[in-house]
């Protein structure tokens, strides 16, 4: 009698101790989920703060017909400006980033000069005698006034605390002629035809 009842006390032992195992392992599984989801979730979050993206609306200037729009994003570090325009002449076209957010003068000019917050000379992007952060070069206009261009840079960002870096509150401005990467201080590109506000 006394070994049935051991035995017996043993298997329900054994029979209890997986039924608590089994317990513990769901347990552990939807704490694993709700972590794994938690994780998902703060990434995604992660990667919503990292992307940021801004749409400037041109304005004509100079009695121009210009119109198009400036959309500036940023990701990963990098700041990309993608530009389309219409109502241009045909030909080459300068395109920079000015001081002053402000459009208000007809001519453009209330937007101050050429941003250069590193006080470089003007020259082409890039170029080992020196550059401005706002100068971005020429872009090709065709005969039915269309042109566009795609600049991307790790020397941009979007409203970070890094003022030689940020573009907000800063202007883009099409000029009626071609950058010539040379004459100071601005490359002698000629009128304003257009200037759109980077502002969120």
């Amino acid at each position: 009698m006394k070994r049935i009842y051991l035995s017996l006390l043993f298997s329900a032992a054994i029979f209890f101790t997986g039924c608590k195992n089994e317990n513990t392992t769901a347990e552990d599984r939807v704490e694993e989920n709700v972590d794994a989801t938690q994780e998902t979730a703060a990434e995604d979050m992660e990667m919503e703060e990292e992307m940021k993206e801004i749409t400037v609306q041109m304005e004509p200037k100079s009695k121009s017909d210009l119109t198009g729009t400036v959309t500036f994003t940023e990701e990963n570090g990098e700041v990309t400006m993608t530009a389309e325009f219409t109502g241009l002449k045909e030909g080459m076209h300068a395109i920079h980033l000015h001081e002053k957010a402000d459009c208000s003068a007809e001519d453009g000019t209330s937007a101050g000069g050429h941003w250069n917050p590193t006080f470089e000379d003007h020259g082409e992007w890039g170029s080992e005698k020196g550059y401005h952060r706002g100068d971005i070069g020429n872009f090709d206009v065709n005969a039915e006034g269309k042109g566009s261009i795609t600049f991307t840079t790790d020397q941009w960002c979007i409203g970070c605390d890094d003022e030689k870096k940020n573009i907000l509150n800063k202007a883009v401005i099409v000029h009626d002629g071609a950058d010539d990467f040379t004459s100071q201080p601005s490359g002698a590109a000629g009128t304003r035809v257009g200037c759109g506000v980077i502002k969120q």
